[in-house]
């Protein structure tokens, strides 16, 4: 990037009235003695081509370097509830071994908490190098002042060249802290992740509603943050022995300063999550009548799974939207997934594309869904699900 630099020297009224005219904006003025440029202007540069030569420039910015050797070293974030830890913690490390590979460089995991060695050495059978350790009877809630502090301890400590948070509802609140106050960039919601040899993370995500995929690239700054999705990348199975290293790291009283003081905690009834669902059963506009969503209801009892919808029935009140595919919803990956009535458009796709075997059933049949399904069916789902049911009933019976 760079910057406009006017040279007031060479201005007169002259050429300020053409600068002024040749601004497609309207973003050049001039009040007699100063010439201005504002806001509005959108760096076309017409005014450095086509202007009176030297009265404006265009100035190009020193860029930030790095150190690349400095930065070693692909991190993941543990998202855990005491020894409980989230599964997405799981798929991140998978992905951070590949990315690692890339550069030969360790993989290391970070959890913060209260009681955070028990959880830590659960992470010693799947293959981390090195498990840094914050664990303080004051850190057993968040608070994200703390959790940010101690965060940027260990980026000041251990200069890991990448970072991974899960984007959960914690990890949605820390990782952008701590890479505003890293000064680093995020991206987030990434659906693919490529490591260059020099160490540059290429971080891939959907881009103006899942139109196009950008890949975005921090070449001169570390470390590289991003948060993915659950379900997004595959959990690696387990090793049968335990490798690597547990690393206790201090935590100050300083780090624990907070202007957030819990006074009381409520346990959330654990509602329907369809994201661990192995069954589901997704319905679309092609079958919000109350007749085909009993149906549908039905089906997905019959299977055992659990019933899920695209983001129109959730803006009709259809649905909650917890129950929601895609990049605005959850990101699924059940065994089985059979949509009902659903277009399939780039939005709801890119939420459930993963998963291990999808039967699709839309009156289209060029509709986007047969694109990504394992098996459809084209016809009338008032006919089609009728039979469906009395078929599933009859083979549970025999």
């Amino acid at each position: 990037m760079g910057q406009l630099k006017v040279n007031q020297n060479l201005v007169t009224a002259d050429n300020a009235a053409q600068l002024v005219k040749i601004c497609p904006f309207g973003a050049i003025s001039y009040d007699g003695k100063t010439l201005d440029i504002s806001s509005a202007c959108k760096m076309c540069k017409m005014c450095v081509r086509k202007g009176p030569a030297g009265v404006v420039e265009f100035v190009e910015e020193e860029k930030a370097t790095v150190d690349k050797s400095l930065w070693r070293g692909v991190c993941v974030y543990v998202d855990h509830a005491g020894e409980k830890i989230h599964r997405v913690t799981y798929e991140l490390i998978g992905k951070a071994k590949k990315l690692a590979a890339v550069t030969g460089h360790p993989v290391y995991a970070l959890i913060i908490g209260k009681d955070a060695a028990k959880g830590a050495k659960t992470l010693l059978r799947y293959g981390v190098d090195k498990i840094f350790v914050y664990d303080d009877d004051a850190l057993e809630d968040f608070r994200v002042e703390p959790y940010t502090t101690i965060f940027c301890d260990f980026i000041d400590q251990i200069k890991p060249s990448s970072i991974l948070v899960g984007a959960t509802n914690l990890g949605r609140q820390l990782a952008p802290r701590v890479a505003a106050r890293c000064r680093a960039g995020l991206t987030a919601d990434c659906t693919v992740l490529e490591m260059k040899e020099n160490t540059d993370l290429v971080q891939i995500r959907p881009a103006f509603g899942g139109n196009i995929m950008a890949q975005i690239v921090s070449p001169d700054h570390r470390p590289q943050f991003c948060t993915v999705r659950y379900k997004v990348f595959s959990e690696p199975k387990p090793n049968d022995t335990e490798s690597g290293e547990i690393v206790n790291m201090t935590v100050k009283p300083e780090f624990l300063q907070s202007g957030v003081e819990i006074l009381s905690k409520t346990v959330k009834p654990k509602d329907v999550d369809i994201s661990e669902a192995d069954v589901i059963v997704a319905v679309g506009r092609g079958a919000k009548g109350a007749a085909t969503l009993a149906q549908a209801k039905e089906l997905a009892d019959l299977l055992g799974g659990v019933i899920a919808c695209t983001r129109p029935l959730v803006e009709e009140n259809v649905f909650d939207a917890k129950h929601q595919i895609g990049l605005s919803g959850r990101t699924v990956k059940p065994k089985f997934i059979i949509t009902l009535g659903i277009s399939g458009a780039v939005q709801f796709a890119a939420g459930m594309k993963s998963s291990d075997c999808i039967v699709a059933i839309n009156t289209d049949k060029s509709a986007p869904i047969f694109d990504v399904a394992h098996y459809g069916i084209v016809g009338d789902l008032t006919k089609i699900l009728p039979t469906l049911i009395e078929k599933i009933k009859e083979a549970q019976n025999v």
